[in-house]
């Protein structure tokens, strides 16, 4: 029962990083029905700036200048596909497939065979309460990501911004004849993906892993299962999505030896099965909206 709960504990708190990445690939489509497959970069880009600057500045300064390079980066995204006026939602997402390749290369060459610590404060200690042993990094990452995601959605719902850009994902056209700036709301959108994943880059680079590597990006396509999942143009699913694929790849690795015969690594997979599996029930995802087409 320990060993249960120990896993369902672990896989909670890494369920709210996968929920961080999600809710940012979200809010970018919601804002403005674009994927953005570059937002593994973008974590990168974050992470990369916390690790190159902690020595310098101490971590949380470095943690703030990371922050923003992730909005920044973001934000230059958002200008990039503002490049083409005319461009689809499809080619305007296989543009963001380009920018990350460039981008992911470039982070790549820099930090070349280094593993870079972030210096986080957490570093390798763990809780130890009852037979349970949790990394601090993890409770730090699930406190943090239920602050700042009950902060966005309190934004989203609360406020002034948060009801124009609801207005703006909802219907472009009367959102701009009601004076809505459709520009500015879709570039808070970018801003808000950048941030939240450089935040959540923090943390899937923290203890138990090492630090910051070339393939750090790639861990951001661990939320992809999570967003569809929940639903590409709802946050809140992204964040059910994220706490369903972090408990469901925790526990199948957990009990690996009596899942053996699903083969080595099923904890990797499990993820995705579980997006073919709410797909085929339900395609536009648990929380997503369903389109009306008239025939």
């Amino acid at each position: 029962m320990n060993r249960l709960a120990e896993l369902l504990a672990i896989g909670v708190s890494l369920g709210s990083i996968y929920a961080l990445v999600a809710v940012g690939f979200a809010v970018i489509f919601k804002g403005t029905r674009v994927v953005n497959f570059a937002q593994g970069s973008l974590l990168l880009l974050g992470a990369y700036v916390v690790a190159a600057l902690s020595p310098h500045t101490g971590f949380w300064p470095a943690l703030g200048i990371g922050l923003a390079a992730g909005a920044l980066g973001g934000l230059v995204l958002y200008g990039l596909v503002g490049l083409v006026p005319h461009g689809d939602h499809m080619t305007l997402s296989i543009l963001t497939i380009g920018a990350d390749v460039l981008l992911a290369t470039e982070l790549a060459r820099r930090i070349g065979s280094r593993v870079m610590p972030t210096g986080d404060p957490w570093a390798d200690g763990v809780w130890r309460v009852g037979g349970l042993v949790v990394p601090h990094s993890r409770t730090a990452a699930l406190l943090s990501a239920l602050l700042v995601i009950g902060l966005l959605f309190a934004v989203f719902r609360r406020t002034t911004w948060g009801v124009s850009w609801r207005s703006a994902a909802a219907d472009p056209e009367v959102a701009t004849l009601m004076g809505i700036r459709l520009r500015r709301v879709r570039a808070a959108s970018w801003l808000i993906g950048g941030a939240l994943a450089t935040l959540a880059g923090l943390f899937l680079v923290a203890f138990p892993n090492t630090g910051v590597e070339p393939h750090t990006g790639l861990l951001a396509l661990r939320a992809v299962p999570a967003v569809i999942i929940g639903g590409l143009d709802s946050p809140e699913g992204a964040v059910a999505g994220g706490l369903a694929v972090g408990a469901t790849e925790t526990l199948v690795a957990g009990y690996a030896d009596e899942l053996g015969f699903l083969g080595q690594g099923a904890g990797d997979v499990t993820p995705y099965l579980l997006m073919v599996l709410v797909l085929l029930w339900r395609p536009s995802g648990l929380f997503g909206s369903r389109e009306a087409v008239r025939v």
